[in-house]
């Protein structure tokens, strides 16, 4: 069985709310004060937190659809990518050239991981 598309672009969603939830916690973690308190009622990392149920919502909702964990999971390596594009843009985080190595590898193995042969 072929991996349906939308549970593709489901995936892709989900790597893209998940890079978006670790620049939450990270805008948090720069705001808390510390304590047990200063993480659980900041409203940053809550918002991260709700990321990653969005991130597991769109798991389920994708794997509801059909496809292979093989060809899935490899998708959701993307959230590497998009962090990193993230933290450029939002923390002006330097990307250097293997920074776009390691990106490179992360999509050739995502193709080779997909190939259902």
């Amino acid at each position: 069985m072929r991996t349906p598309w939308i549970s593709i672009l489901l995936y892709i969603a989900a790597s893209f709310l998940g890079a978006a939830g670790q620049l939450l916690y990270k805008s948090g973690a720069d705001r808390a004060g510390g304590s047990a308190g200063s993480y659980l009622l900041n409203p940053r990392i809550l918002a991260g937190a709700a990321c990653y149920i969005g991130v597991m919502v769109l798991f389920v909702a994708a794997l509801k659809r059909g496809g292979s964990l093989a060809v899935l999971y490899p998708v959701y390596a993307t959230t590497f990518i998009w962090a990193a594009l993230l933290s450029r843009y939002f923390y002006g985080t330097a990307l250097r050239p293997i920074h776009a190595v390691g990106m490179a590898l992360i999509l050739a193995g995502m193709a080779l991981m997909g190939k259902e042969v």
